[in-house]
């Protein structure tokens, strides 16, 4: 899985990893039925706690992204929620890029942007609402 976390960025570091399995389906990188890797192989080659790990999963279960099979694993999730999970990421994704493209308009670098985002997601993160 390519994915790293990054500890500084102020979001934790499970709600990254979800993130990443959302963004990873939404692209096609990850199909419905495919199976995702072990919690403690991939909190190993992350180098992150197990628990961090196992977090995300059950939250992406509850969301209805994957599912967990006892004994078997984690599998993206072929169900309906995941389908408009993924019509809602690509919505989301064409209202990011109208923001960027504005914000870019307005001579904001790529890093700029990038801060403001993460900024937001953080303050989402922390009131469990809208940022700011």
């Amino acid at each position: 899985m390519l994915f790293r976390p990054n500890p500084s960025s102020g979001v934790p570091i499970y709600l990254q990893l979800m993130e990443h399995v959302k963004h990873s389906i939404e692209t096609g990188a990850l199909r419905p039925g495919e199976q995702l890797p072990g919690i403690r192989p991939l909190a190993e080659e992350l180098v992150i706690n197990p628990n961090t790990v196992a977090k995300a999963y059950r939250e992406l279960e509850h969301e209805g992204v994957i599912e967990l099979r006892h004994g078997c694993g984690a599998f993206v999730s072929g169900n309906t929620r995941s389908k408009k999970l993924t019509d809602n990421l690509r919505a989301g994704q064409a209202l990011v890029a109208a923001a960027v493209e504005k914000l870019h308009a307005r001579g904001l670098s790529g890093e700029e942007i990038r801060r403001l985002f993460e900024a937001e997601l953080a303050a989402l993160t922390r009131t469990g609402g809208h940022g700011g």
